[in-house]
């Protein structure tokens, strides 16, 4: 039907609604942290949609470098015994696009299970030929103009990956002290959390101590730094140490940056292997060392430790140490270690020739966005955090040491038969960029001055970092470069929602490379919403066994089906990780998820406040939004059955001039919840929406509305049931696409069913409701039903408490006014207690032998007891409960009377102990209320 597609109107007097769908990892399945975005988002734009506005919400898949050539690697291995080097790069990339055509549907299926109203038929992928062009452009632009460049310089290098990765995917894992850690390659664990002492010979006499946490990198140390102001060695600075393994003569420098306070005060510079030290290397001039080797071994120029793993030479430079008399001893030291989140390895860092994207022009420009009002963070509490990272913003690396992904445009030139060499692969001049190599040769004569058939090229083997082509996916998603009407159109985006968690790695960098290469910001907005815990506050981790997939949620899952998916996953790989994601899974999901329907989980995760701290979300108490679905359903049938087919709407004035307070306060309720809806919609505050949508239909459609009319329903010839069911109408159609943006399968199915509708093809464009269209708001007649409400809550409630069916009750009012209000209201108040007989009076007088409630000040309510309880029987329970009370009471109060209670018993304990006497005491007032009312009655 094309219904998801935008719609050029001529009438549209606003821009278009436009947005972007996050693009996920080709990698795998959906989870629930997706499922929450897409119902935010889905439900956003179907509003937007119901509104009236031109929408469009753009649907893409990740090629997700890393994650997905991992995946391939392993399923190669594990199938054929190869390795992709077995394989070679033209062949193992080919794999991956089989792997991919497999897989990418599996996400697009869930996405479309899931109800989302993308369109679809404007999707891209990131490796697709239009997509990568557009990839291309942007590297050979900021190529051309100096903002990318190839510096030898340090990075995080992932020695089981052989490759550089980006600081979003290592974990800093912090560690409260001395730590044992698996690491791959090892047979043992690795010892991590000590602040090891050695001293350096001072090339004079004597001795610095120095403290470092990684000790075996001290084989790489360039010079020794302290702090200028530190009286303890400002003595020192211009003198020199000697290295006790390589004998090199290493100055002693001053710092401001050095911290006096933390271990010696005097710390060893490795600029080849630490970002700090890197800094400090370069400001100094010092010479920079590499001693541990892209594959994590100790390299030759690590004396004698050369060849060994870098962990092994850790406890081997440490004895070496101890037996040349400089080992000093150790301290725990609380630290974050940097681990690899795709291979768990440990992070080392290291100098590689590797291409970089100058930030500091950019990331100046998205700060001044925001700080201009030109960007808008949602919420605000995020704008310090942008703050703190584009200020502070190192350059990017680009380079990834990969064969998945788009391989940098790069040629490095060679003229006639010079030798490539690393110290000409650093200099800028000897690369070119360009979409082909024939185009890339064609720059490098112009260059070079010398003619094409001098030139040799050879393509740089790396890959671009994946932030880097999903950093223009707001502007190549519409074709850009090309000036296509889409991208006139519908460009720049309204609004860009996703986790708060990438608000650097993907959101800065689309507005830095937005603003550079298209000159506007690529969104006006950015909503972050919180990241989906468990419901213990833990992150989802495969590991943990609480990855939960949506269809799971939706359709329900037994344990026996989560388990034996999980042992055909890529876990099966690591034995001890599968066996702890099992046990978890089985303590998380003891009897599985039960089924909870699209619309009951798109429903659930919206009622989460998404706006401030991350959820923490019970996938086991999803199930009441089911229930929710189902008293929809129920609610819609019943009228249904009243409408007939040959119903016919009242008109509105009709309505209005014959109608009750009962009918006038639901019209009102409706008014009041359009108007909340849709400013909620307006602030992106989705809580107060369902909240709204579900008092609405629970509280005042169905616990008060339907309970009051089923007497006037029945009789088919009176003005009043005719009423009632337009009102009913009215309430049930608006409510459904009140519902709609959250519900969109429940809501279509009970709308197309709905009698006398103007045609409409779907209720996702059927208008949104508005005060406009529902102008009934009236918060005196709310005011006025409201104290009814309470009045037949107070019946209803001392009913209860006296264990009573059928009563008689009274409603005595002290004031006139009070009195006059719920007059009107007189048959509702029976009906909704199921009353034997309600009888007002205004005189201020309770009849005797009647239990009694206060409503208010002006208003009491009473149900007559004599004659209707056997009083002695009742006197007896609750005495019975009287005793028993009392006697859990004194016994809560004799533990909080034992010597020394506040030193012995914890806090928390106390404080229950407290509440539940509060508690009691308040159980015991109750039931001793009601023995002095049936005390009263039979005396």
């Amino acid at each position: 039907m094309g219904l998801f597609k935008p719609k050029q109107k001529s009438e549209h007097k606003s821009e278009p609604f436009v947005m972007c769908l996050p693009p996920p990892n080709v990698t795998g399945n959906l989870h629930l942290g997706h499922a929450l975005t897409v119902a935010i988002e889905d439900s956003i734009v179907r509003w937007n949609r119901m509104c009236g506005r031109e929408t469009l919400w753009l649907p893409g898949c990740d090629h997700a470098g890393i994650a997905t050539q991992v995946v391939v690697e392993k399923q190669l291995l594990s199938n054929t015994g190869q390795t992709r080097h077995d394989l070679g790069r033209e062949k193992f990339i080919n794999e991956v696009w089989k792997w991919k055509e497999q897989k990418g549907d599996e996400i697009y299926k869930q996405l479309k299970r899931l109800g989302a109203s993308l369109d679809w038929t404007r999707e891209r992928f990131t490796m697709d030929k239009i997509y990568s062009r557009a990839v291309t452009e942007a590297f050979v632009r900021l190529h051309e103009d100096g903002t990318i460049y190839r510096s030898n310089s340090l990075v995080n290098w992932s020695c089981a990956l052989k490759s550089a990765i980006s600081d979003i995917e290592v974990d800093q894992v912090p560690i409260s002290g001395r730590s044992l850690l698996s690491v791959p390659g090892y047979e043992d664990k690795v010892l991590f959390g000590c602040l090891e002492e050695f001293a350096y010979p001072l090339e004079t006499s004597g001795e610095i101590v120095v403290a470092t946490t990684r000790i075996e990198t001290m084989l790489g140390d360039t010079a020794i730094a302290v702090n200028p102001d530190d009286p303890r060695y400002a003595h020192l600075i211009g003198g020199a140490v000697i290295h006790p393994f390589t004998g090199e003569r290493l100055p002693i420098i001053g710092d401001v940056s050095v911290d006096k306070e933390f271990g010696t005060g005097a710390v060893k510079i490795t600029p080849g292997h630490d970002y700090n030290d890197y800094e400090i290397g370069q400001k100094h001039d010092l010479p920079t060392i590499t001693v541990i080797n892209e594959d994590g071994n100790m390299a030759d120029t690590a004396a004698q430790f050369q060849g060994m793993k870098r962990f092994l030479a850790r406890v081997a430079v440490l004895e070496a140490l101890k037996e040349r008399n400089l080992y000093r001893g150790s301290k725990d030291n609380p630290m974050v270690v940097p681990v690899c989140s795709r291979s768990k390895d440990i992070i080392e860092p290291l100098i590689k020739p590797q291409w970089f994207v100058n930030c500091t022009e950019m990331a100046a420009a998205a700060v001044k966005a925001v700080e201009d009002g030109d960007l808008d963070i949602i919420p605000d509490m995020h704008i310090k955090t942008w703050n703190q990272w584009l200020k502070n913003s190192r350059d990017w690396c680009l380079s990834r040491q990969l064969w998945w992904g788009h391989r940098i445009p790069a040629y490095f030139v060679t003229i006639d038969d010079d030798a490539f060499s690393e110290g000409k692969a650093i200099d800028s001049k000897y690369w070119v960029s360009a979409h082909t190599e024939e185009a890339a040769r064609k720059k490098a004569a112009e260059r070079f001055s010398v003619p094409s058939r001098k030139i040799k090229l050879r393509q740089d083997d790396d890959v671009l970092d994946t932030w880097f082509s999903s950093g223009i996916f707001p502007f190549a998603i519409h074709g850009w470069p090309d000036e296509t009407p889409d991208l006139s159109q519908y460009y720049p985006s309204t609004v860009l929602e996703t986790g708060y968690d990438i608000l650097f790695f993907w959101v800065a960098r689309m507005v830095m490379l937005g603003q550079r290469l298209t000159g506007e910001l690529p969104f006006k907005q950015v909503y972050l919403h919180s990241m989906v815990r468990d419901a213990h506050g833990r992150k989802m981790s495969k590991s943990l066994g609480n990855v939960i997939d949506p269809i799971d949620v939706i359709e329900g899952v037994s344990l026996d089906a989560m388990q034996d998916r999980l042992k055909n996953s890529n876990l099966k790989h690591d034995n001890k990780e599968l066996k702890a994601a099992l046990k978890g899974q089985r303590a998380n999901f003891p009897n599985g998820i039960p089924e909870c329907g699209t619309d009951g989980l798109r429903f659930a995760l919206c009622t989460y406040n998404t706006q401030g701290v991350d959820l923490n979300l019970d996938v086991l108490k999803l199930v009441e939004y089911r229930h929710f679905c189902n008293k929809i359903w129920n609610a819609v049938k019943f009228g249904y059955a009243h409408f007939g087919s040959d119903f016919k709407l009242m008109s509105k004035e009709d309505v209005m001039q014959n109608s009750k307070p009962i009918d006038r306060w639901i019209l009102s309720k409706l008014s009041h919840t359009a108007e909340i809806c849709n400013s909620g919609f307006h602030d992106y505050n989705l809580t107060v929406v369902t909240s709204s949508i579900r008092h609405f239909w629970r509280q005042c459609l169905c616990d008060v509305y339907l309970e009051t009319i089923k007497p006037s329903l029945y009789d088919d010839e009176s003005v009043s049931g005719n009423v009632s069911r337009s009102v009913l109408f009215m309430c049930i159609e608006a409510g459904l696409r009140l519902l709609s943006p959250f519900m969109p399968y429940l809501t279509e199915e009970l709308y197309q069913r709905l009698p006398d509708l103007q045609h409409v093809p779907s209720i996702c464009v059927a208008p949104y409701p508005t005060t406009e269209e529902f102008p009934y708001k009236d918060e005196i007649l709310e005011n006025n039903t409201d104290l009814m409400l309470d009045v037949a809550s107070g019946i209803r409630s001392l009913k209860k408490q006296y264990e009573l069916t059928q009563v008689n009750a009274f409603v005595v009012c002290s004031t006139n006014d009070i009195y006059s209000i719920l007059c009107n209201y007189q048959d509702d108040i029976k009906t909704l207690t199921k009353a034997a007989s309600v009888e007002l009076l205004s005189n201020g007088i309770t009849p005797s032998g009647c239990a009694v409630s206060t409503i208010s000040p002006s208003c009491t309510v009473a149900v007559q007891l004599e004659g209707l309880v056997d009083i002695t029987n009742l006197l007896a329970k609750f005495k019975l409960q009287e005793t028993k009370l009392k006697s859990q009471i004194s016994k809560l109060k004799k533990t909080k009377e034992i010597p020394h209670y506040n030193e012995k018993v914890q806090s928390v304990k106390q404080q229950q102990n407290s509440n539940k006497i509060r508690q009691l005491v308040q159980e015991l007032q109750n039931i001793e209320k009601l023995i002095d009312t049936l005390s009263k009655t039979k005396s």
